[in-house]
């Protein structure tokens, strides 16, 4: 694979440093922020007679991005993706991609997890409808089935409960991060 095609500028020192000082604070490298500069201006003169750049460029799905972060945000990061049972490169994407898409996401083994509940509370309402069909046949002792019901109840609405809890949680994890504790 060739490498993309280079350009060099020769600039004032005092340039230069504005460069240096303005790539710092935006945590990206001085090529990158002059080629960011370039597209701008590129992108704007594209009216002008100059031909147009595509507004999307070619995604390579093997593509790879990379990101600065201070150390006390890889530190959280670390934190946030270990919590999730992610590496952190996966959780930034997921991230990034429930930013762009307007998704809140759910990890894999959550969705797993919830898939199983579901699948539970499944099989809990197929055994009260058989038990209500014993029920209402009178092939069912009346006392101690009754308070049977009643606990496979409890257990259908604790679920139930869990399942909501666990998806605000969920929700409200991606929205705002866990909290963040005294350092």
């Amino acid at each position: 694979m060739a490498a993309p095609p280079f350009v060099a500028a020769r600039v004032t020192p005092e340039m230069k440093t504005l460069l240096r000082t303005v790539a710092a604070r935006e945590q990206i490298t001085e090529s990158a922020l002059l080629r960011q500069l370039l597209e701008v201006m590129l992108r704007g003169s594209a009216g002008e007679g100059f031909p147009k750049l595509e507004a999307r460029e070619k995604v390579d799905r093997d593509a790879r991005l990379s990101v600065r972060l201070a150390p006390d945000d890889r530190i959280l990061l670390c934190e946030r993706a270990a919590a999730r049972g992610m590496p952190s490169a996966t959780y930034v994407s997921v991230l990034v991609r429930a930013h762009l898409r307007n998704l809140t996401p759910l990890p894999r083994e959550e969705l797993l997890a919830l898939k199983r509940s579901v699948a539970e509370l499944g099989a809990i309402g197929r055994n009260l409808n058989q038990i209500a069909r014993a029920a209402n046949q009178g092939s069912m002792p009346s006392g101690s089935g009754r308070e049977d019901m009643r606990a496979v109840l409890r257990v259908a609405e604790g679920l139930r409960d869990h399942v909501k809890a666990l998806l605000r949680a969920n929700q409200t994890s991606w929205e705002r991060g866990h909290t963040q504790t005294n350092r």
